[in-house]
């Protein structure tokens, strides 16, 4: 998500929850609270709880949400914070207790910026915390990480293979920083496939934004697709636990030829594989309901949308 646009409101967007051939998702596979430590640190107005959120997905008649922490956003290396594994720790252990006061419909995933020396350390932590022990989000693009370096990616490894002796499900928002224009194609999708999946063969692997980092518009995510979907079409075992969730890939910009495009690839990867996630009900057309409507653009067929509506990944269940 971009947080330079990070502005609350949790007011639901007027759209139709679904037509009578498509029900609505069965979940938000993707989806963000802030705490007020949170907000704090990001100088914003106001945080998003369990409370704010349960509504929405009500509105869109979404039943279960997966809640991806932000602690990973305290170790970004354009920030300095004062006791910060503190604080992500305490950031996790929120997202958490946030989780337990719907424990039937959230489910609260750990973060962390894999690179910090205590990375290992807080995995460790959420895999014998009661509710965080279900999976790790990481966020290469906030983290500024670089398959490309040789240091960085043996760190990668390491929190992977962490992750699957766990059995915490890996989420990964793989797209490259943007503002420090790293490089990124299908070079970090053949170092993801054969580098990174190795290390977590037994866990469900998500890979976020359908490799993108939101909208329809990025070329460089459809040549990491790329090479996911030549692995799909040679039956490859690295890719047997992959997921992909379509998070904000559809909003109102999305033009004609780009949701062909799209449609293309989430065909490709393969119906089964794909999860709907809307992020952060930072504005109304980010809440549940209206990510949904925006997704429903998307040339598919209603038989298509049925089967994402009704995806859930191992994790949630």
């Amino acid at each position: 998500m971009n947080i330079s646009r990070f502005a609350i409101s949790v007011i639901a967007a007027p759209f139709a929850v679904a037509s009578a051939q498509v029900p609505a998702p069965v979940g938000d596979f993707h989806q963000h609270l802030f705490s007020p430590a949170a907000v704090a640190m990001l100088n914003q107005p106001r945080g998003i709880s369990a409370a704010d959120l349960i509504p929405l997905l009500d509105s869109a008649g979404i039943r279960k949400a997966a809640l991806l922490s932000v602690a990973y956003m305290y170790g970004a290396p354009v920030r300095t914070v004062e006791d910060e594994y503190a604080k992500v720790r305490a950031e996790n252990d929120w997202t958490a207790a946030e989780a337990a006061k719907y424990p039937a419909r959230l489910r609260a995933i750990c973060s962390v910026n894999p690179l910090k020396d205590y990375a290992l350390e807080e995995i460790a932590r959420c895999a014998r915390t009661p509710g965080l022990q279900y999976g790790l989000k990481m966020h290469f693009g906030n983290s500024d990480i670089r398959t490309d370096s040789a240091r960085q990616l043996e760190i990668l490894k390491r929190v992977f293979r962490a992750a699957n002796d766990a059995r915490m499900a890996i989420i990964v928002h793989m797209h490259a920083n943007i503002n420090n224009r790293r490089p990124y194609g299908a070079e970090q999708g053949r170092v993801f496939l054969e580098q990174l999946l190795p290390q977590a063969p037994d866990v469900p692997v998500q890979i976020a934004h359908l490799a993108g980092a939101g909208g329809a518009d990025n070329v460089r995510a459809d040549s990491v697709l790329d090479v996911f979907i030549g692995a799909i079409a040679k039956n490859d075992p690295r890719m047997k636990n992959v997921w992909f969730d379509v998070t904000s890939v559809a909003d109102r910009r999305l033009t004609d030829e780009q949701g062909v495009r799209v449609a293309a690839n989430i065909r490709k990867l393969g119906l089964a594989r794909v999860l709907y996630g809307s992020d952060a009900a930072v504005t109304p057309a980010a809440a549940p309901k209206a990510g949904w409507e925006y997704f429903r653009k998307i040339p598919l067929t209603d038989a298509e949308f049925r089967v994402i509506a009704a995806n859930v990944p191992p994790y949630m269940r």
